[in-house]
């Protein structure tokens, strides 16, 4: 029976390897599992809140919507009254228009009767030139007369009578046609000015004939464009009406839309916990197989962190007590933070001892073993004091991702298997988990935390992370 027990020991103790092998396995694919699914639900998260922010917007689309309805309602109404009233204006407006094309028409039409008269006037200006020329030449003959009474004595005075009454008609005639001539002169003078006041209203009308035309025209072209401004009022109106039937149909979907946003970010959210609950457990067998005293690809990392957390506790035990390293300062929790610091880096009394002492120990334990992606000291907060080299280099501004994954000294960090760690009891502890880098991202380590007590009180970890 003893035999059996020999023979069959090795065999457990491969399967219990291989069962730790899985269970580390298990639990790095947990955690790989659960970064994706948690920057799933983080996004899920996120996308709701915009969800959120635009379901506002579209409540307050619908009320713009209304708004513009509304106005663009009363543009079509005032619109419509515009046209009627225009195009009420623009028929009378014609027809006064037309009237006053009319009235400007029959008095221009005056210039060619005014011109008639004045060719008549010269007519009369040449018959009272004519009388004039009879009267002198009566005037003549009645002289011719008289000199012909005289010589004939008294059997030629009927002659002289004659001669007189001839004289007398003669200066009858002249007097009359000098009346006539003076009346015509008048006549011509106040002729004249009525002709040149009528000539220039004429060319006034003229003139006004082509505004009367343009003024038709323009109220023309007026009308044109309030029908045109008319019918674009009905495209909007109608356009808004789609665009109403539209937005009723995006809110409705957004609705639904949140609906199952909400649904998957709480069903995320499950599973996120369900995989963090999955992986604590293969955590857990992980861990136990690891002090079970079975030979695993972990044990030699184990060895290697206990003996690197030895080795940084020598070295601090030697400088504490000392000006160089008081307790005070090695359990200082007083982070003041950095000024311009993206993500926020934190000084201590400790960090300075730390950078100086600690970090080429860090760098040497790093350098030993090819698995190993570094070691570090975390302090019961999750703060960092210092970290290896290649993670504790300057912070660039404006490059916040950059900074957070290689500048990680001084800075706080904390997830649910450092907090493990930090609360649990025993002299080592091997878990898998998700190293934050920033923005969702994430890397799954292994890593073996090494509780550190120093002067009776426990002060933190030290943390080996390697891959496998």
């Amino acid at each position: 029976m003893g035999e059996l027990a020999v023979s069959i020991r090795p065999e457990i103790e491969d399967l219990l390897a291989q069962l730790g092998e899985q269970a580390g396995d298990i639990s790095v694919q947990c955690s790989d599992t659960g970064g994706i699914v948690g920057k799933l639900n983080r996004q899920i998260s996120a996308e709701a809140v915009r969800l959120d922010h635009l379901v506002e917007a579209m409540a307050s689309l619908n009320g713009s919507q209304a708004e513009s309805r509304g106005a663009t309602e009363e543009l079509l109404q005032t619109a419509t009254v515009a046209f009627d009233v225009l195009e009420r204006g623009n028929k009378v407006a014609q027809v006064s228009l037309n009237e006053v094309s009319k009235l400007v028409s029959d008095v221009t039409g005056i210039d060619g009767q005014l011109q008639g008269f004045l060719e008549t006037l010269g007519t009369i200006g040449n018959v009272t030139r004519t009388l004039n020329q009879l009267a002198e030449q009566t005037e003549l003959l009645s002289f011719n007369a008289r000199i012909e009474a005289a010589r004939g004595g008294e059997a030629t005075r009927p002659f002289e009578v004659l001669a007189t009454e001839i004289r007398r008609l003669a200066h009858t005639t002249s007097d009359s046609s000098t009346q006539v001539g003076r009346s015509i002169t008048r006549l011509e003078q106040s002729a004249g000015t009525l002709i040149g006041s009528l000539k220039a209203n004429i060319a006034s009308g003229r003139e006004t004939t082509r505004h009367i035309e343009a003024l038709s025209e323009s109220l023309s072209e007026m009308a044109a464009l309030v029908h045109q401004f008319r019918d674009r009022s009905l495209a909007i109106a109608a356009s808004n009406k789609r665009a109403e039937i539209d937005v009723a149909t995006l809110d409705a979907g957004l609705v639904e839309f949140g609906e199952v946003a909400a649904e998957s970010a709480l069903r995320a959210k499950q599973a996120c916990e369900q995989l963090d609950d999955l992986e604590t457990r293969a955590n857990d067998m992980l861990n136990q197989v690891a002090h079970g005293g079975i030979e695993t690809r972990n044990t030699p990392l184990i060895d290697f962190a206990l003996t690197g957390a030895r080795e940084v506790t020598e070295l601090i035990e030697r400088h504490l007590g000392t000006a160089e390293l008081r307790e005070a300062a090695l359990f200082d929790t007083h982070y003041v933070p950095r000024p311009g610091t993206d993500p926020v880096q934190y000084d201590n009394a400790f960090a300075d001892f730390a950078d100086k002492h600690v970090r080429p120990l860090l760098d040497n334990h790093t350098r030993l073993q090819r698995a190993v992606v570094g070691c570090c000291l975390i302090d019961m907060n999750g703060y960092l004091p210092t970290h290896i080299t290649e993670r504790s280099q300057g912070q660039i501004p404006g490059q916040r991702l950059r900074n957070l994954e290689f500048a990680r000294n001084r800075q706080i960090f904390m997830d649910n298997q450092t907090r493990r760690a930090l609360d649990g009891e025993g002299e080592f502890f091997l878990f898998a988990y998700r190293q934050d880098l920033g923005d969702g991202r994430f890397r799954a380590l292994r890593s073996v935390f090494v509780p550190l007590t120093f002067a009776g009180r426990r002060w933190g970890l030290y943390e080996v992370g390697f891959l496998l």
